[in-house]
């Protein structure tokens, strides 16, 4: 089964400091001739009905892109964690799917091939894993699930939990192996930036 993407908002999660960027805006970065999130958007719009930014600075470059724009409700900068339950307040639609702002390669099929592992294992949350060197390696801010976890996603912050990995192995989840590596690179000092711009 395939979820139809009218159902499905897409999140951007662009709320961190950047710090391994220098604390610049990594999502505003120029990269091949736009800013980085720019890239992103034009991966998931396609893949969604929907799209809101999660961002904690720069509110209103972000909002120029034409998307609803929200900042963390835990007081910033508390890491993905506080992107997903932000997402999820203000998701109208039965499933949210999220990637990181600094990921301009992500998967064309990244919502179809998440939604169906998550209707097949009647799971609540399905997650990108990636495989280099033998070695499988979850991409835990690359997740599609029920916005009805919401509820226990508030729970577990406000016990403290921050790691995200934690708190989806406390849900019904599945994992979804993509083979290409690279499309879950991400960006995330200079350095990155100015090597991915030539290749």
């Amino acid at each position: 089964m395939t979820i139809p993407s009218s159902e499905i908002t897409g999140l951007i999660l662009a709320g961190g400091r950047g710090t391994r960027m220098g604390t610049v805006d990594k999502g505003l970065q120029n990269f091949r001739g736009g800013p980085m999130v720019m890239h992103v958007i034009m991966r998931l719009q396609p893949q969604v009905g929907e799209i809101i930014i999660n961002a904690n600075q720069n509110i209103g470059p972000y909002e120029g892109f034409g998307f609803p724009v929200w900042p963390d409700q835990l007081g910033g900068f508390e890491g993905p964690l506080a992107g997903l339950q932000t997402g999820l307040t203000h998701c109208e639609t039965g499933y949210l799917l999220t990637a990181p702002c600094d990921s301009p390669f992500l998967p064309a099929d990244l919502a179809e091939r998440l939604g169906e592992a998550l209707a097949a294992a009647e799971a609540e949350l399905a997650v990108a894993v990636t495989e280099e060197e033998g070695r499988r390696q979850p991409q835990p801010v690359f997740c599609l699930m029920k916005s009805s976890v919401l509820p226990s996603l508030n729970a577990f912050l406000q016990d403290g939990g921050r790691k995200i990995d934690k708190w989806y192995r406390s849900l019904r989840f599945v994992e979804v192996l993509f083979d290409d590596a690279d499309a879950f690179r991400n960006i995330n000092t200079v350095d990155d930036l100015r090597r991915f711009e030539q290749s």
